[in-house]
């Protein structure tokens, strides 16, 4: 009796496990995880984006800095001391940017209800199109029996309530960012060796050792590449525009460098910036255009050129890759968001470029 009672549950239990369903050997609950994973890995990302944020840009720009700290260690500096110079050495130089950008600035700002009134006489000659387009719209609204009525509800909120508002968070974000970079700096070497301690064999030593290797070579290199070719675009914009006899040469120079950070979105809003210029200064449609005209004609030589010859071919990322990746982190994160964009995808690639050899 006690075997025969035996050999049914048994049984059971073997049909149970048959039948029970298998998330490592489905494909499609692992697609189905995996895709919940990635959900949620954004949906932290943005939640938590007040502390990611600030620590992801200090990474980006620890690689920027971390070399030269590398070099002052050797050469007999104390760690703590090379990593606060860095960030010394960071905080001067966004000052000096500040500084040089503001008066300028200040000065064009108050050039803007110039610009906008050019800007209502510019579209004068265009009321022509604009009323064909409105009378499209009013018969497509005919059409689909739409009214022409739409209740449109601002809620005021002061300029001084928003500064209060976003003040504090915007400290709290600076705070934690310059605190993340000299920690970075002064824990680089540290934090290589200990991931390479939770390696259990040689061989993946070794692969993890490969991985932080051609990491740090290929952000640093690029990174540094990058701020060589920004600088000199700065310098063929400055020029550019002095000999144009554009107001503030030296503003839209550095205007250029900073924003060509982020690429495609920087251009963009440059020739923007250089439209509104041309606005200011010009009087003939030609006078108005040649600005932007000149500074996308340094900007593609830019893109198409320089930067291919000095990164190489090891380095070049599919621009549609790096155009979806700078979408979602501006998405995501804004401004810091764009700027770590391709780091962020470099990395990623890398990876992914070790994994393909190691198997």
């Amino acid at each position: 009796m006690t075997q025969h009672a035996d050999g049914p549950a048994t049984t059971g239990a073997h049909a149970t496990n048959r039948t029970a369903p298998s998330v490592a050997g489905d494909p499609v609950a692992r697609t189905a995880l995996l895709i919940l994973c990635v959900i949620v890995a954004v949906a932290a990302l943005d939640i938590a984006q007040m502390i990611f944020a600030p620590v992801c840009l200090s990474i980006v720009v620890g690689s920027i800095f971390g070399p030269a700290a590398d070099r002052l260690c050797r050469l007999g500096v104390p760690s703590w001391v090379s990593a606060a110079s860095m960030v010394i050495l960071f905080i001067t130089f966004i000052l000096t940017v500040g500084a040089a950008l503001m008066v300028p600035l200040s000065d064009w700002l108050d050039r803007l209800p110039l610009i906008w009134s050019r800007l209502q006489a510019q579209l004068v000659s265009w009321q022509g199109v604009f009323s064909s387009i409105g009378s499209l719209q009013e018969e497509l609204r005919n059409a689909m029996g739409q009214s022409r009525e739409m209740k449109v509800s601002v809620e005021e909120t002061s300029a001084v309530e928003s500064v209060f508002y976003f003040a504090p968070n915007f400290v709290a974000q600076v705070i934690l960012f310059l605190a993340s970079l000299y920690f970075f700096i002064l824990t680089r070497p540290y934090l290589r060796r200990s991931a390479l301690d939770f390696a259990s064999n040689p061989l993946d030593r070794d692969y993890m050792s490969n991985v932080f290797k051609k990491i740090g070579e290929r952000l640093s290199t690029y990174l540094l590449s990058i701020t060589l070719v920004n600088v000199g675009l700065g310098v063929a914009v400055t020029l550019a525009m002095w000999a144009l006899g554009v107001p503030s040469p030296a503003l839209w120079g550095m205007l250029a460098g900073l924003l060509n950070y982020v690429i495609y979105v920087g251009p963009a809003v440059m020739v923007v910036v250089m439209t509104c210029v041309g606005l200011a200064i010009g009087d003939t449609p030609l006078a108005i255009a040649t600005p932007p005209l000149v500074y996308l004609a340094l900007n593609l030589t830019e893109a198409q050129f320089v930067t291919p010859t000095v990164l190489g071919r090891t380095m070049t990322l599919n621009p549609f890759v790096v155009f979806l990746s700078i979408a979602f982190w501006i998405w995501l994160w804004g401004p810091v968001g764009g700027f770590v964009a391709v780091p962020i995808l470099m990395v990623a690639a890398t990876i992914l470029e070790i994994a393909m050899e190691r198997d």
